[in-house]
């Protein structure tokens, strides 16, 4: 059964074989069913009670074998492992690992379990190398055991261990894995290779694909009895809605997981993922808390185990949110020599582009702008390299912010320019819109825009900003004020009124303001003196702000007033609107960013333009 990876029932097995070892006086027996109950992965027994009572058992048998023996010596490499990856190590089992090389007859079976046990122990970005040859190695020896388990973990190990690196054949290694599966299937292999699976779709851009494949993956994971399948589809999950800005939704989710006592002793990511997920809410100290907890004495101290980049790449995300300089400073250095890797996630399941977005986000929160145009824009060439899309466009967007805070003369150009590829980019990639929203959501991931006298007052959760007017603006405070609905632009160029008008109607033009809308304007002018009048004695300060309405919206009716005061037309043109309106909002956004990164980002996110443009909040 754990040859076939149905590691449940071998579990269920072992257990029995183990107590009627111990019943029979079979120390032999005891040795092979403890080995088993350990388990084809490193740390299957995640509990403390359950770690506790294999180490019990392994030592036990340990105590009654010959230590010469190859069966003493297997023993030995899986105590070696279980408490070197419980502690973030690997020189014990590497130890054990030379002294079955250097041995006067090294036992194949037993060169084969520690190879894999080093491999699954040396998972942090620093031995990525070591790694490889390690895996080569393992399937050699599996050639020798003649056991298709072997050979198996060797080629599911040199998988993993290219995508760590960003190997451009990453998925030619994983189509020969994927060859010997179809030929006779492992559970356990099989659930890794749906999860990848996973981070493969969502790379390319495919969500909904994406999430009809954790679906699926869980299930094998359910199948295999994998223990990793407690946490590994919620990652991906977090993954998807990264991306598409709905983050804030799982956070009752993360609530829950990151205290399963299931999780493993040295993955953080989940944490990671709740203090992002906490300050996109406004949560602050929840995020604070959760930030707090990752960063400990000091941020070097956080175990390098196989989700260590994808935690960093959260740690530097909440302190771009939180205004963090000091942890996003200290982020810097210890990314920094990763610099040329991606950001995947435990055994390839899960993926975040490249480990220089993380460098460009944490320079620009401690305020280093032009090192973070240079990492940013390197992001862009490496996600383009790994063809994951949705990192190509948060990129972009993240440069785009970056040339807006630096202020360079050219640096307003090259932020619009940005914008414009990624709207471009979204569109021809299908992801501007974003299927599953939901229909209502927190009240505080929603931007609010009103209007303050000559500005607009833009808010998102615990952020505000006053922005000078623009068109961008007001077709901005249109779309703000009716979320998730497509408006054309050639009715944000007609006025506010003509959102009213049929989708289909193609007329030749449209009145810059129609009848319908300057009667509305007149009834706001005809409430607005009525609450100046009001207003006057008791908010003074509201009363000035209500006649700087009132001037601009008398402004807009002269403005609308042709010859004999007849209403202006403009051409009933899509294109021209399109080009007009989609130039007009990115500078808006532009100028919103430059007063406050976190507002200007959500719209940067959250606002599609085109022929009908759109605001969709998370």
């Amino acid at each position: 059964m754990q040859t076939d990876g149905d590691l449940h029932a071998s579990r269920r097995n072992f257990e029995r074989a183990y107590q009627l070892a111990v019943a029979a006086s079979d120390v032999h027996a005891m040795a092979l069913a403890a080995l088993g109950l350990a388990g084809l992965w490193v740390s299957e027994r995640r509990t403390v009670s359950g770690a506790a009572q294999l180490e019990a058992r392994l030592q036990q048998v340990l105590s009654l074998l010959k230590p010469s023996t190859p069966l003493a010596l297997r023993v030995r490499a899986r105590l070696a492992a279980e408490t070197d990856y419980r502690h973030g190590e690997h020189g014990a089992i590497m130890a054990v690992l030379g002294e079955i090389r250097t041995g006067p007859d090294p036992d194949p079976v037993l060169m084969a379990e520690a190879l894999s046990l080093a491999h699954h122990c040396l998972l942090g970005p620093d031995q990525v190398r070591l790694r490889k040859e390690l895996a080569a190695e393992l399937i050699k020896t599996s050639f020798v055991t003649e056991r298709r388990g072997d050979l198996l973990m060797g080629l599911l190990w040199r998988t993993v261990d290219s995508l760590a690196d960003g190997d451009p054949h990453a998925e030619r290694l994983l189509g020969e894995l994927r060859d010997h599966l179809a030929e006779r299937d492992h559970l356990a292999i099989g659930f890794v290779v749906s999860a990848i699976d996973v981070m493969l779709a969502i790379r390319a851009g495919r969500f909904d694909e994406a999430e009809a494949l954790v679906a699926s993956c869980a299930k094998n994971g359910a199948a295999a009895g994998d223990i990793d399948n407690e946490w590994w589809p919620g990652a991906q999950l977090v993954t998807v809605r990264w991306y598409q800005g709905r983050l804030a939704e799982l956070l009752p989710m993360l609530l829950d997981r990151v205290h399963s006592p299931v999780l493993s002793s040295v993955d953080d990511s989940s944490v990671a993922a709740l203090a992002v997920a906490a300050a996109l809410s406004g949560d602050r100290r929840t995020a604070a808390s959760s930030l707090a907890a990752l960063c400990g004495g000091d941020l070097a101290q956080l175990a390098r185990s196989s989700s260590w980049l994808v935690t960093m790449n959260g740690i530097v995300e909440a302190a771009f949110l939180l205004d963090d300089g000091d942890v996003a400073a200290r982020a810097y250095e210890l990314l920094r020599p990763y610099a040329h890797l991606p950001m995947v996630g435990s055994l390839g399941i899960t993926c975040f582009g490249s480990t220089q977005q993380a460098l460009g986000v944490a320079s620009l929160t401690s305020g280093h702008l032009d090192r973070a145009i240079d990492h940013l824009r390197a992001a862009v060439q490496h996600n383009l390299a790994l063809a994951h899309w949705p990192g190509v466009l948060a990129s972009r967007r993240r440069l785009a912010q970056a040339y807006a805070l630096r202020k360079l003369p050219a640096d307003a150009d090259a932020a619009r320019r940005e914008l414009d590829l990624v709207m471009r980019e979204s569109a021809e990639l299908g992801l501007g819109g974003v299927s599953g929203r939901p229909e209502s959501g927190p009240a505080d991931t929603f931007a609010h825009c009103s209007r303050v006298g000559r500005k607009w007052r833009l808010t998102l959760r615990n952020h505000s900003v006053l922005v000078d007017d623009s068109v961008g603006l007001a077709h901005l405070a249109v779309l703000i004020d009716n979320p998730r609905q497509e408006i054309r632009a050639v009715d944000l160029v007609a006025g506010l009124a003509a959102l009213s008008s049929a989708v289909g109607d193609q007329g030749t033009a449209h009145p810059v303001l129609d009848r319908d809308a300057i009667g509305e304007y007149k009834k706001r002018l005809n409430r607005l003196d009525a609450e100046i009048d009001q207003l006057e004695s008791a908010d003074p300060a509201r009363a000035a702000s209500a006649r700087e309405e009132r001037d601009w919206l008398t402004a807009q009716l002269a403005s609308a007033a042709g010859f004999g005061r007849r209403t202006r037309s403009f051409p009933d043109q899509p294109e021209r609107a399109r080009v007009a309106v989609g130039k007009a909002i990115r500078r808006a956004v532009v100028r919103v960013t430059e007063a406050n990164p976190v507002i200007g980002d959500h719209l940067g996110q959250a606002v599609r333009t085109g022929v009908r443009c759109s605001y969709w909040p998370s």
